[in-house]
């Protein structure tokens, strides 16, 4: 299969320095998230005081687009951001609730209301920035369209993304869900499969690598990304264009209650939500990564 080539880094260089003039006005003495540090020089005024703001994420994009595109902006307004990488969808949660981090950046809008619910947490989201288009990719066959009877095809095993990744089969023709079944569809949702298929539910962050194992996977963007594998070389794929997928399932700056009206969060979403930052997404990600404002 086809893979992703390395982002041309003439190209990104030229992206950020473009928007490097761009920033937002400083902030000063900003407080709140993260630690500040104030200092004095030795005639006694004090030093432009500092921000730090943490935030967990995925590596791809995530991380990615916090580390080569928010950070130096941020580092304008007087605010270093520190990024710290988790590979699960779980763990960034638990931080952010913690207080470990300020904030985090890995997940869409339903992954967060159903851990809410399930958890007993109070996460919200400060601002909705891009959406992933979710894909099927060849294993073992290649021929969506004429998929083998007994097929092995391998989803996501959580509850949000599992519904959606059984929806897009279902889009295809595939198999029925039940007319109640929605997001949170299960395997037991199905109530027609003509091609007797066999759905593998799987955590979402070894579908790239068991890939060669089944016949098709649908697989989450950012895994996807990470693991180098290309949307448009997808059997199939998301409509982009659907309001559901860029409503839906936007990915989000996640953060506590006390954190969602911070001057550090409120200016992170700000530099991620511009008419710059949909620039950067169309060089860096072709594609595979769109704005969702």
């Amino acid at each position: 299969m086809n893979t992703i080539s390395n982002i041309d880094l003439s190209r990104r260089s030229a992206i950020k320095a473009a928007v490097a003039g761009l920033g937002l006005v400083g902030l000063a003495g900003l407080a709140g998230c993260g630690s500040s540090d104030t200092g004095t020089d030795e005639a006694g005024s004090a030093a432009a005081s500092s921000t730090t703001l943490t935030v967990a994420a995925s590596p791809s994009p995530h991380a990615e687009i916090l580390n080569e595109y928010a950070a130096p902006l941020l580092a304008e307004q007087g605010i270093e951001l520190v990024v710290k990488e988790y590979t699960d969808y779980i763990i960034p949660n638990q931080v952010t609730s913690s207080g470990e981090v300020d904030a985090n950046y890995f997940q869409h809008i339903n992954y967060l209301n159903n851990y809410n619910e399930e958890n007993g947490t109070d996460l919200v989201n400060a601002g909705s920035i891009h959406f992933e288009p979710m894909g099927v990719f060849a294993g073992k066959s290649d021929d969506i369209a004429n998929v083998a009877d007994g097929a092995k095809i391998s989803v996501p095993n959580d509850p949000t993304n599992e519904g959606r990744a059984l929806l897009l089969l279902q889009d295809l023709g595939l198999i029925t869900l039940s007319e109640d079944a929605g997001i949170t569809a299960a395997k037991n949702d199905i109530v027609d499969n003509p091609h007797n298929l066999e759905i593998i539910e799987q955590e979402a962050a070894m579908l790239p690598s068991t890939l060669a194992d089944v016949d098709f996977s649908v697989i989450n963007g950012n895994y996807a990304i990470d693991a180098g594998l290309s949307l448009r070389d997808a059997v199939a794929s998301e409509d982009p264009q659907s309001e559901v997928i860029q409503t839906e399932y936007a990915n989000i700056i996640c953060t506590t209650p006390d954190h969602e009206d911070s001057e550090a969060v409120q200016a992170l979403v700000a530099v991620l939500t511009t008419d710059d930052f949909k620039a950067y997404l169309d060089e860096t990600y072709d594609g595979a990564v769109l704005p969702a404002f």
